[in-house]
């Protein structure tokens, strides 16, 4: 996301509605403490951070997922963020169950291109955007067959979560890699054991005794 934004990692700003007590810490977690003197009063994590929120590729919020189980569900949290004077948590709301709001105020997004998610990818991706950019230009692809394009590209820089489906394919190329990776690691150690048995005859030319290291 936009570098400048993680001057405010490891802060946490709270906000008081009625008797709860909300706690944003970004690129962290969302929580909320009941302020009151029951027993089981609630105190719990209502998001976890987990990717962006990107509308007209720009980042338009932080969503902090996978938080405390609320019937079938995780609790999750959507963070707007918008231009103020200062950081601060302005606002908090429950728009459906267990789905919460909250508007947080900070003066790193003002500028009117400091959200913008171009700047923040490798060139690498800035060049896969500007290809798609150009495909669409010369109606090769479609406007859905463009969006499709810049959510990989989102994906692929970590931006946004990809889908189940896609983890397991990159974890079945992480695990081929591994393999290849393993191949190599025994041509190498075979290599290096020749070499082994070259030292061990030239110390003994030497009168040099060779002493075994365990494990080896």
């Amino acid at each position: 996301g936009p570098a400048h934004l993680f001057r405010l990692a490891g802060k946490c700003f709270s906000f008081v509605e009625s008797t709860y007590k909300y706690e944003f810490c970004p690129f962290h977690n969302v929580t909320q403490h009941e302020q009151t003197f029951r027993w089981n009063a609630y105190s719990g994590i209502l998001g976890i951070w987990h990717e962006w929120e990107i509308d007209n590729n720009t980042f338009v919020g932080m969503w902090m997922r996978e938080g405390d189980s609320c019937e079938t569900k995780s609790r999750q949290t959507k963070v707007h963020l918008v231009c103020g004077k200062s950081n601060k948590l302005a606002y908090v709301s429950e728009p459906s169950t267990c789905v919460y709001s909250l508007t947080f105020e900070t003066p790193l997004v003002c500028h009117p291109h400091s959200l913008l998610v171009y700047p923040t990818l490798t060139e690498a991706l800035q060049r896969k955007w500007d290809e798609a950019e150009q495909l669409l230009y010369d109606e090769l692809i479609t406007e859905q067959g463009y969006k499709k394009n810049l959510k990989e590209i989102f994906e692929e820089a970590g931006l946004l979560k990809a889908t189940e489906e896609k983890e397991v394919e990159k974890r079945s190329k992480k695990i081929t890699l591994e393999f290849e990776t393993v191949e190599k690691c025994s041509k190498e150690y075979k290599q290096l054991s020749e070499e082994m048995k070259k030292l061990r005859v030239l110390l003994g030319q030497r009168g040099i005794a060779y002493r075994e290291i365990s494990g080896e």
